[in-house]
């Protein structure tokens, strides 16, 4: 039995509306994508000053800020791991909010991140130096609790690593702008100053 013209036009209006379908889900993931990569600088500020401070919470017992300060020993308090990067991320974000075109694409941005990143990199690496260099006393508690203490520095290194990683490529994609930016304004540019040449050239003919 052959399919009747109703069925066929029920069934292309179903593959019709299902490809609209895909396709509008297609563009919002897009767009989606898009926001997530001109906004990646606020997302990694904000990650990296959320995530070593909920790491410290699950390693140390519930304590006020001057308490940890009162306590601080370089080898031993780790307080000073989510405060590096509570640091670095405000500086970074403020840097980056101050900033337009030209200085994300190669200026203050770029530069300022690259230091506080490198800066906060030696301070956990020599920390780390000195925390894990001491041997550790415990059972399978003490195992855990170096593990965790391992993953609060491997965070706040791989976060550093991060913004130098975001900021070079926000550099590129803002000198890539603006150099279409500066592309389309000399293709304008001579369109104005060819379009009077040619004017007064039309004219001079048909004055022949």
């Amino acid at each position: 039995m052959g399919f009747s013209k109703e069925e066929i036009s029920k069934t292309r209006k179903l593959w019709s509306s299902l490809w609209r379908g895909i396709k509008t889900v297609f563009v919002l993931f897009t767009m989606f994508l898009s926001f997530l990569l001109v906004s990646a600088p606020i997302f990694l500020a904000v990650a990296d000053a959320l995530l070593p401070s909920a790491l410290l919470h699950r390693l140390s017992p519930p304590a006020n800020l001057s308490s940890h300060l009162t306590n601080y020993d370089f080898r031993h308090s780790l307080i000073d791991i989510p405060l590096i990067s509570i640091i670095r991320s405000a500086v970074i974000l403020c840097v980056y909010g101050l900033c337009d075109g030209p200085k994300l694409s190669r200026g203050p941005y770029l530069t300022i991140t690259m230091i506080c990143s490198v800066l906060s990199l030696i301070y956990v690496s020599l920390k780390a130096a000195f925390v894990f260099g001491e041997p550790q006393i415990g059972d399978g508690g003490g195992n855990y609790f170096r593990a965790a203490e391992v993953a609060l520095f491997l965070c706040s290194s791989v976060l550093a690593i991060g913004h130098i990683v975001v900021a070079y490529r926000t550099s590129c994609r803002e000198r890539k702008k603006l150099l279409v930016f500066k592309i389309d304004i000399e293709a304008v540019s001579a369109c104005k100053n060819v379009y009077p040449r040619y004017q007064k050239i039309l004219q001079q003919e048909r004055l022949k």
